[in-house]
Formats: structure tokens, sequence, C-alpha cells
């Protein structure tokens, strides 16, 4: 089934952000010119760049018109960390605990982090970063299953997805955004706080040899760990 047509807007922008076809501080194409190539509804148009707007993708000047806004880090491969090893060299004992890992289709949201089309195939994981025990980061993260058909096979609890990522397909690109959150009720209770706990929350996409290959959501409590502009967790 194809994606919604607004979803079909939204990803042929993000796809022009992410091929540099449109760099920070550019003007995108205006919604009357966005409808008449799509030959869509303003509506639809309006649909999809709320969306970039509201995911931080885009910035809307009234008047002016949307543009691209300067959100994305590209890290040289060094600097991609496992957090099991930052967890090590501070005297703690990493853990993993594996909530999900699962095969399933790819939803309209998944479908445009991964450029999948709705219904492709996924693996998603959902696993527990501790140290000492203690909960210090919840990683979320969607695989395309048909460019990595092992990760379901995976023991995630003795190595992290970022380990094995690196071991089968070295990244050679990654794209992330962090935003401060407030946790929902289901994670609060696998993180071990309250509701009310400030955290942060970094998106992750990573390509391998230019293809995209996995999206991640990596929420972690500010008050036990802190993210330094050079290095990335898990």
């Amino acid at each position: 089934m194809a994606p919604a047509l607004y979803l079909q807007i939204k990803q042929h922008i993000l796809d022009g952000i992410r091929e540099r076809h449109y760099q920070a501080g550019d003007r995108i194409p205006t919604e009357a010119a966005l409808c008449e190539q799509f030959a869509v509804s303003r509506m639809t148009v309006n649909k999809a760049l709320r969306e970039l707007v509201a995911e931080g993708w885009l910035v809307r000047t009234a008047g002016s018109g949307s543009f691209v806004a300067d959100r994305r880090t590209e890290s040289p491969l060094l600097a991609i960390r496992n957090i099991a090893d930052e967890i090590a060299e501070r005297g703690s004992e990493y853990s993993g605990r594996v909530i999900r890992l699962q095969r399933q289709a790819a939803d309209e949201k998944v479908a445009v982090q991964l450029g999948l089309r709705v219904g492709a195939p996924i693996f998603h994981s959902l696993i527990v970063h501790q140290a000492d025990g203690e909960p210090l980061q919840l990683e979320e993260r969607f695989v395309d299953a048909e460019r990595l058909p092992q990760y379901g096979e995976q023991d995630f609890a003795s190595q992290t997805p970022n380990r094995y990522l690196m071991e089968v397909c070295p990244l050679s690109e990654m794209e992330h955004v962090v935003e401060a959150v407030l946790p929902s009720a289901g994670e609060a209770g696998l993180l071990q706080v309250r509701v009310d706990t400030p955290c942060l929350l970094l998106h992750r996409r990573t390509w391998s040899d230019g293809y995209l290959v996995s999206y991640a959501r990596l929420l972690s409590p500010g008050s036990r760990y802190k993210l330094s502009s050079k290095t990335s967790l898990s």
C-alpha cells in the first residue's frame, strides 16, 4: 500500500535535506509549488510541512516561507561510541535488559524515518542499558530487516545493537537530534524515574555505504547521563 500523499511530500523534502539538495537555511519550494508538483490540495501540503516543523526539520516564517532548520549533525565513524564501553570507562558494570526484539511491518511513521514503504519488514528492539544495575538509557531501535536479516537473532543482553551494527555494516554516516522531553508512563517505569523527570531524547538515523539501515530513539534521564557534543551513545 502506497504511503498517504502528505507522507510522500514529507519524504520528498526529507530526501532533499538528506541528499543535501537543501542545506540549513535554504528555503524549500512554496506551498503553491508543491501543490502543483504533486497535484494535491494545499491542505495536504500544509500537513506535511506542519509535521516537518514539529519534528524540527523546518522553520516557517510568516510571509517568507519554510526554511531548512540547522539540526543535522554528522560525526566521523570514530565518534560513534558504544554505551557499554563508556560505562566501563566510568568504572561501572554494563548490563542490558531486552524488553522487546521482534520482526514486524513498518507503520507510516517508521517507514518515513527509514525511507521504506509502509508494510516493509523491519526489526523493532527495545532495550534498557544499565550501569551497575541502574537504568541509564532506554533504546528503541528500528532496523531494515531486508538489509540486516540476522538482527532479530542477536543476544542484546550480552552485546549492544551499536556493537553489532558496527561489526556487520560499518556505519558511514550519522544524523542525530537531541531534545528535552518528559518520559511517558511506560518509559518512566522502565527507567525507574518519575513521569515529571526531565530527560534527553536523542533521535538517530545511521547509514552504511549510502544505505539507511537504522533509526533509534535513545532516552536518558538528564540527571544520570549527559550527552557531549563529540560523542554519541549506544
